[in-house]
């Protein structure tokens, strides 16, 4: 693992009266004015930019005129879940008569809006399907729901085919010719989108001459938890998105449902950060889709009764628990794949089959696993009827989807459907193509990175000085971001003599630590150690690489580092 340097620009932009640390940090984040930093929602985009919008508020429009019944198929993850509870909330805001919603079951029906999907959604007789968080892919969903004489309003993130579907409108600001300068929204901000320019037009159509103002604002929490969870950039946009969500969580003011699995987990909502809500919140959320359905976890989210709000968050919990303990069996196995195979021998490009894997976990594994190589990395599952189902997770340089797309144009019939992000990517292929599609995908991998690009790097936020471990750092870096993919949590650096050291809960190491110069002692935690390197009572001094936070306990708070990296001195 390599400790680099996050690069400066070579003049500091003027960022008002902010310490000069934080001005460091927000200009090696690209930040280059104290604009930037205003996280109120005067500054987000104007929504009059999304490409389709008018369309689609019309359509919202008549269908609230003529009180009909709209339904909204979403997708099995946290992005899907809050997207599809956002819709389902915010039209009942606006004035819905009739909303409902459908999640694809991964296991049946596999993702977006299918033509089996259509089928199960006309047993509901809808008049408006509405997708989130996807769609943009469904050409043959689209076409069957249009030939039931079905509206449809697609309102998506990722990026689109070849062929776009033929829907009465589409919103993504991914689409060709939208010109939305932020291409980093979530399924669940692109529907926090659509029911803001709706909420625009019903007021001007004088829907609330005679009553108040729908506040849909009181669904931001939502919007938060699932652009963290989904890992979409965050940029100035999404940062004012999440922020404004956190406020809402932290003033006491979340659904029920996000307050029951804080709740659950232990975390006190006052003093969440975004990183609580990818690392806490997410993983429980996304439990349901990943090993049953996700009716539950947006039933949680929609529900109003705070106990049946708890319970529902206590079954997450639960099975949140049953997916770490799938998902450490399946590590093992993949590593037991590779552990013959040595470093220089490793494909560029990891693809790990086992038939007993569990499809809802593949994603998590190949995450894993491109962590512990530095390689993208596609785990399959078995999909039945001859079927593998793929989930990838790639690294900073190599686009994932686009190699797929490669792969695709090279070896025609090698992949039955794919699709995705940069960094992330899903596909489906007949079992048999497996080996030649590991090749290759392989070998796109090596056309596009080095050897040199699959060895670990953290790019540094410096050294502090020994005065700079205090509380009142800590805490202004806390709620300094909110921070996230493409703007991450200030990582600092330093060499530390290694004071105690003992393994926590199975796989963590506490240590106390001193400064180099001997004059500050701090308490740190390092999460996953490799347990037959640590503990070690002959280690001394160690190379770090940590994140300053706050550790309360009974009250009292004290600094720790939170160690990305802890290596021998």
């Amino acid at each position: 693992m390599r400790i680099e340097p996050r690069l400066l620009p070579d003049t500091l932009p003027f960022l008002g009266d902010l310490p000069p640390l934080l001005t460091r940090l927000y200009a090696a984040r690209g930040v280059q004015s104290e604009a930037e930093l205003d996280k109120s929602l005067a500054r987000l985009i104007p929504f009059q930019q999304l490409k389709g919008i008018d369309a689609a508020v019309d359509l919202l429009v008549t269908a609230l005129e003529q009180r009909q019944r709209i339904l909204i198929v979403g997708d099995f993850d946290a992005d899907g879940a809050t997207a599809s509870t956002v819709g389902v909330l915010g039209l009942r805001l606006l004035g819905a008569a009739h909303v409902d919603y459908l999640v694809p079951n991964r296991f049946e029906y596999g993702y977006g809006l299918t033509p089996e999907i259509v089928e199960v959604a006309l047993t509901r007789d809808p008049q408006l399907l509405i997708t989130v968080d996807n769609g943009i892919s469904s050409v043959e969903g689209v076409a069957a729901a249009k030939k039931a004489k079905l509206k449809v309003l697609v309102t998506d993130h990722h990026l689109p085919g070849d062929e776009l579907p033929l829907a009465d409108a589409i919103v993504n600001p991914n689409q060709p010719g939208c010109d939305f300068p932020s291409k980093a929204l979530a399924g669940v901000g692109v529907i926090f989108y659509v029911l803001m320019a709706l909420r625009a037009r019903l007021r001007s159509l004088g829907w609330y001459e005679s009553k108040p103002q729908p506040n849909i604002g009181e669904l931001l929490d939502l919007v938060a938890l699932g652009s963290v969870a989904d890992v979409v950039p965050l940029d100035a946009n999404n940062r004012i998105l999440v922020h404004q969500g956190l406020e809402r969580i932290r003033a006491g003011r979340a659904r029920p449902g996000i307050k029951a699995i804080l709740e659950v987990a232990k975390r006190e909502p006052a003093r969440i950060t975004s990183t609580d809500l990818g690392f806490i919140v997410g993983p429980r959320l996304n439990a349901a889709g990943r090993l049953d359905d996700m009716s539950l976890g947006i039933e949680c989210l929609l529900t109003d009764d705070a106990g049946l709000a708890r319970e529902m968050a206590s079954q997450l919990d639960g099975m949140n628990q049953d997916r770490k303990s799938i998902e450490q069996g399946m590590q093992r196995e993949a590593l037991a794949q590779l552990k013959d195979l040595p470093v220089e021998s490793m494909p560029f490009g990891l693809c790990l089959f086992d038939p007993e894997w569990h499809q809802g976990v593949i994603g998590i594994l190949a995450s894993r696993m491109k962590e512990r190589y530095f390689r993208p990395t596609i785990a399959f599952a078995d999909a039945g009827d001859g079927l593998l189902k793929g989930s990838g997770r790639s690294v900073q340089g190599f686009h994932i989807r686009d190699a797929l797309s490669v792969v695709a144009a090279q070896h025609p019939n090698l992949i039955s459907k794919y699709g995705g992000h940069a960094m992330a990517a899903g596909l489906t292929l007949p079992e048999a193509n497996f080996p030649l599609f590991a090749e290759a995908f392989d070998a796109e991998v090596r056309r596009q990175l080095r050897e040199e690009d699959l060895t670990g790097r953290l790019l540094s936020d410096g050294v502090l000085a020994v005065e700079e471990f205090h509380l009142e750092l800590a805490r202004a870096l806390r709620h300094a971001g909110p921070w996230g993919q493409h703007f991450p949590e200030p990582l600092f650096h330093g060499v530390f003599q290694l004071v105690e050291q003992r393994v926590v809960g199975e796989r963590h190491l506490k240590v106390v630590l001193r400064s180099e110069c001997g004059s500050v002692k701090l308490d740190g935690i390092a999460f996953g150690i490799d347990r037959d390197i640590w503990p070690n009572p002959t280690i001394k001094w160690v190379e770090l690489a940590y994140k300053l936070d706050l550790n309360e306990f009974r009250g009292n708070e004290t600094v720790q580092l939170m160690i990305a990296h802890i290596e021998p001195r």
